[in-house]
């Protein structure tokens, strides 16, 4: 036998003494019964979710409209436990038909995770792949997956399940794909500081022809803009590499195009020598400005003369921005309404290009909004409720107002007024789950709105606050007489005093 010295174990080795394996020793058992004790947590969650499932089917038995009714049920369901779980409607929606379809549908797996054969990550990826498998054919390919699974990581085994499901499967690959292709779409995840993930999930060729054909037209201004600066830069040098690559003057070749070998100047008006981005901001601002600004190939709007009107529509958003951050005497976000705060700079830009204004007059100390007004005109309950709502009201749910419906919190129908003290924007999915499900709804001053699920559960909707707000203040050593308008974020502490008016935008 080896002492702890012979085998490395000496102070600073790395390998600790025989006191820390011991502890070690203790720390794996723990962790041991931690992990047993999780995936038997794991189970328990998603036996209650598919059993939330097989509740709202059962409300749903008899209903005139079975469809309907089963997915108004399941919403509702739904609602509930997202105030358990602390998360949204619709997490909890999509949750349940996964554990719904996991114990229904994969039993084998679910009786392998319960003695401890593979854990959570096994099960996902079985029940990820098995959707590819006939259900005539899923028992055995439960049994060939677990057997795979069993002492191997999860991300490891993804592959070669794969390739056991594409042979157990009677269609053709090409034949599923067609189908699969009728799923494409595109998405937006909202992240920090003002960014966000564009996601569009397109056929495997595609996508790689887009990034090939972004990653083409990168290289081309890197490569221009490494010529500019072996030749010394300036706007000689420009014109020099526009003449040699024949190319008219005046096309810009940066984020505002993308054209390969056109003019050097970038967005600040400096040449490719001052342009330090990467091949992949590059590649994000030529994708950016393709999509924001280029035409699409089918143009069903085009005629015989010329092309169609989809090339001139333009991105719409509805951003709140403070006249002094618009005067560029404040830095502080502007308020992207449904998404997240973006910076001053951006919302300048997007001011400069817009058309129009919707100027708010809001409350000094608390923010709410109390008036909204245009100069053309436009439906001004319908903007004064976007403005003071900015998302769907129903809890936890931030779909944009600009996507949502108006609903009477107390129907049209049971005499309830159309004024704003008895309206707010509700996204179609919310609407539906006030009408056709046990939720309920009051209105009290101010837009607050007050829920009632179907257990009896309470929730408060206050109208959000904006994010940028006037706050009046005392200037400093100031007399009383006098005060100062400005902008400051939401919750701020500020001496407020009556204004005669607040300026426009």
């Amino acid at each position: 036998m080896y002492s702890n010295d012979e085998l490395g174990g000496r102070p600073g080795s790395g390998m600790g003494s025989d006191g820390d394996v011991d502890a070690l020793a203790v720390l794996v058992a723990d962790a041991e019964g931690a992990a047993d004790a999780a995936r038997l947590a794991q189970i328990r969650e998603v036996r209650v979710l598919a059993a939330a499932g097989v509740l709202a089917e059962k409300q749903a038995v008899g209903a005139s409209e079975k469809v309907k009714a089963r997915e108004m049920a399941l919403r509702g369901i739904a609602a509930e436990l997202a105030g358990v779980f602390v998360a949204t409607d619709r997490t909890l929606q999509r949750r349940i038909d996964e554990a719904r379809d996991l114990v229904e549908n994969y039993p084998v797996t679910m009786a392998a995770w319960e003695v401890g054969r593979i854990v959570r990550g096994h099960v996902r990826v079985i029940q990820e792949v098995g959707c590819l498998v006939p259900v005539e054919g899923r028992a055995e390919f439960e049994r060939v997956a677990i057997e795979r699974c069993e002492g191997e990581r999860p991300n490891r085994v993804r592959d070669a399940l794969r390739m056991i499901a594409e042979r157990m499967h009677p269609r053709t690959f090409t034949e599923r794909h067609e189908e699969a292709a009728a799923g494409r779409c595109v998405w937006v995840q909202a992240g920090a500081d003002g960014m966000s993930d564009l996601i569009a999930t397109l056929p495997t060729v595609i996508a790689d022809g887009i990034v090939d054909r972004l990653t083409r037209q990168a290289r081309e201004i890197i490569n221009a803009r490494a010529q500019a600066d072996a030749a010394g830069g300036g706007a000689d040098t420009r014109a020099d590499l526009r003449d040699a690559r024949a190319e008219p003057p005046g096309v810009r070749a940066d984020a505002n195009g993308g054209s390969p070998g056109a003019d050097t100047t970038i967005r600040d008006g400096s040449s490719f020598v001052d342009d330090a981005r990467t091949i992949d901001q590059v590649r994000a601002d030529v994708f950016s400005d393709l999509l924001l600004t280029g035409s699409p190939a089918l143009d069903p709007t085009g005629t015989g003369d010329g092309g169609g009107t989809l090339g001139a529509i333009r991105a719409h958003v509805q951003v709140a921005v403070s006249a002094l951050t618009l005067m560029g005497q404040d830095e502080g976000p502007a308020d992207l309404a449904g998404r997240s705060p973006i910076d001053a700079a951006t919302a300048r830009e997007l001011a400069g290009n817009a058309t129009s204004w919707d100027r708010l007059l809001t409350h000094p100390v608390t923010g709410t909004v109390l008036e909204c007004d245009s100069y053309r005109p436009t439906a001004a309950m319908v903007r004064l409720l976007r403005a003071r709502d900015r998302h769907c009201r129903f809890p936890g749910c931030r779909q944009p107002a600009i996507r949502c419906e108006i609903d009477h919190t107390i129907a049209a129908s049971d005499a309830g007024a159309t004024h704003v003290c008895n309206l707010a924007n509700l996204c179609k999915r919310h609407h539906d789950v006030k009408h056709h499900t046990r939720w309920r709804v009051r209105q009290l001053p101010g837009g607050r709105l007050i829920w009632t699920s179907p257990t009896g559960r309470i929730y408060r909707e206050d109208a959000p606050p904006p994010l940028v707000a006037f706050t009046v203040t005392e200037p400093p050593g100031g007399d009383g007489r006098h005060s100062v308008l400005h902008a400051a974020p939401t919750g701020s502490v500020a001496v407020a005093r009556p204004a005669r008016s607040a300026p426009p935008f």
